[in-house]
């Protein structure tokens, strides 16, 4: 298994077929590598960003099975594979790490269940965490997404208590509340680019945070913006290693003013700008609706400056 490490983590998109929707694992692959080779430390496979929740379970195996063979094949044995694997029950989260395992995850990322969300009481979700965390037989990363589960805020003390659990060992913070962040890593003496600490891990949860995360305790990012620009991303964190940090702000705002067009953009016009810069990247599953020419062409144009850097790199 590839340890966690410090870095950048892309949450990779899930690429299919334009015609029939089928996978398209050669361009799942292909990604993969080209994310690795710009010094990626981790992809996530099955998050948000990898519709994960447009794919049948035996899919789901299939592209972190691919993921993982690709990484290897390649030579990017040290890559670290996380994976989604949220259902709405204990059981079928249990299920999901399982079956994640045995595809080649080494972590799996879990938002709390939020389905029937008057019974979400702070009770129910630590019983939930704790249950995935007995039963699992891969680390848990925590995943604040309030906009995902119904508005549901885990709070510092919280995050803290459910990491007091062996098998949970980080958290990713896309709630952007860069506060609770710096009070769970400094309360976990969390991974930092020049230390390793307790090996909790506290990531930012978008690129447009990246650098205000590292900055207050962090030890990296999941973004989804790495899928297109992952060498600008990999430059803030570099920079910021490297003590240059008015060099390093510069860069995150460069890299914040692109990231917001493809924030608004989401998975269709991500997906829009991989095809345009990159020559794959094709649609996403229906219902999602694709964009229309006019649309890719206001988001080509938007991240156009973020891109020449990136391709700069």
């Amino acid at each position: 298994m590839a340890p966690l490490r410090p870095g950048i983590y892309a949450p990779t998109m899930t690429f299919f077929d334009p015609e029939t929707e089928d996978l398209d694992i050669p361009a799942i692959q292909k990604h993969a590598v080209r994310l690795a080779e710009a010094g990626l430390a981790g992809l996530v496979t099955m998050g948000s960003n990898g519709e994960a929740v447009h794919l049948s379970r035996s899919e789901k195996q299939a592209v972190t099975r691919a993921t993982r063979e690709a990484l290897d094949a390649a030579g990017f044995t040290s890559v670290s594979v996380m994976v989604g694997c949220s259902e709405q029950s204990a059981r079928g989260t249990i299920e999901l790490c399982k079956e994640a395992y045995e595809a080649g995850g080494d972590s799996a990322l879990l938002i709390p269940p939020s389905y029937y969300r008057y019974a979400m009481t702070e009770e129910a979700i630590y019983n939930h965490f704790i249950t995935v965390a007995d039963g699992s037989p891969i680390p848990i990363i925590l995943y604040n997404y309030p906009g995902a589960v119904a508005g549901i805020d885990m709070d510092s003390d919280l995050i803290l208590k459910l990491s007091e659990h062996p098998n949970i060992v980080g958290t990713k913070f896309t709630c952007g509340n860069t506060g609770k962040l710096a009070r769970v890593a400094l309360a976990k003496d969390a991974v930092t680019p020049t230390s390793q600490g307790s090996g909790y891990m506290a990531f930012a949860g978008m690129a447009d945070f990246l650098l205000q995360g590292l900055l207050v305790g962090g030890c990296g990012v999941i973004a989804g913006g790495a899928n297109v620009a992952p060498k600008a991303c990999v430059n803030v964190y570099n920079l910021f290693v490297e003590g240059k940090l008015e060099e390093a702000q510069k860069a995150q705002l460069k890299l914040s003013k692109g990231d917001w067009i493809l924030t608004k953009a989401a998975i269709p016009g991500t997906k829009s700008a991989i095809q345009t810069y990159f020559g794959y990247g094709g649609y996403p599953r229906a219902p999602l609706q694709r964009l229309s020419p006019e649309k890719e062409k206001e988001v080509e144009e938007g991240i156009k400056e973020l891109m020449e850097w990136e391709n700069s790199l």
